[in-house]
């Protein structure tokens, strides 16, 4: 099974007020990111607002997002979903698509135990035949995956992947220890760096959208082990994760591309765009970084 690697930036979902997914846009948001030589790209991830919509305008942001692509570099689709049997169904509909990948995540309204969270994401990993991201974001999500879930979960042939969302760099270190063979990415919850310091393979976040060239660069003096121009680095970035924590995810992410001229629209209602002395702060970040 192919390992995936890199900055995967999480896309947001460009949309217009008739609700209309902005599939020109987000393609050539797609090929701006390609030529900034990101390693992959994550369609519907939490800064594409899946939580807020609906089946179709998934699937148009998941097929425009792997035409955009056109297989230069791997698409790992988000699935998300408080069925099973609905999650089953988009990951095999985004296989069929031809995503290269399935981000799984588990939504909840009612508590689940442990057993319970297996089988969901094991049954997403048996109906593909594609490798499986597990995500956790214990920040949102009602069930999360715990430490012995996911080692049972590292034993499926599909998953070998996962991206944790937790502010727990211990944590990280933890799932490595246990399971060698789980490959793990960093979210913008964590210093990409440092996670990269401790065995890490990447990161998948919304914020390499809006920093796609600096975001490669991190990686690749992370993987030479040039650990102090990485730092340096690092701390320049960390402002837009900064920011990011601070506001909401999508309307952070939308606000910055729009100060980059991508019409991709405001964050799906109830969510509000940024206010304009919020749209100062991140042009004022943006404007900073090298």
């Amino acid at each position: 099974m192919t390992g995936f690697q890199g900055v995967f930036p999480y896309l947001v979902s460009p949309i217009d007020p008739q609700a209309r997914i902005l599939t020109d846009v987000l393609g050539r948001l797609v090929d701006d990111l390609i030529k900034a030589d990101v390693h992959g790209l994550t369609p519907l991830g939490s800064t594409g607002e899946f939580a807020y919509l609906s089946r179709e305008q998934r699937a148009a942001v998941v097929q425009a997002t792997i035409e955009a692509a056109g297989k230069r570099v791997p698409v790992i689709a988000g699935v998300a979903s408080t069925s099973t049997a609905d999650a089953v169904e988009q990951a095999t509909h985004y296989q069929s698509l031809g995503a290269d990948g399935i981000l799984a995540i588990l939504e909840a309204y009612f508590p689940l135990k442990d057993a319970q969270i297996e089988a969901y994401f094991r049954a997403i990993a048996d109906s593909v035949d594609i490798p499986v991201v597990l995500y956790t974001n214990p920040q949102f999500q009602r069930s999360d995956l715990t430490l012995d879930v996911i080692a049972r979960l590292s034993t499926h042939p599909r998953i070998r992947h996962i991206k944790d969302a937790s502010t727990n760099t211990g944590r990280l270190l933890s799932i490595m220890n246990r399971c060698p063979q789980m490959k793990v990415f960093s979210a913008s919850a964590h210093i990409p760096a440092a996670v990269m310091l401790i065995g890490g393979v990447g990161w998948m976040a919304g914020p390499a959208c809006i920093v796609p060239r600096q975001s490669v660069k991190l990686y690749e003096l992370c993987r030479a082990g040039k650990w102090p121009e990485a730092m340096t680095l690092q701390r320049e970035l960390w402002r837009i994760n900064e920011a990011f924590a601070r506001f909401n995810l999508a309307a952070c992410i939308k606000a910055g591309l729009q100060i980059q001229g991508y019409a991709v629209g405001d964050p799906v209602p109830p969510q509000a765009a940024l206010t304009a002395d919020e749209r100062k702060v991140v042009a004022e970040i943006l404007a900073s970084l090298p």
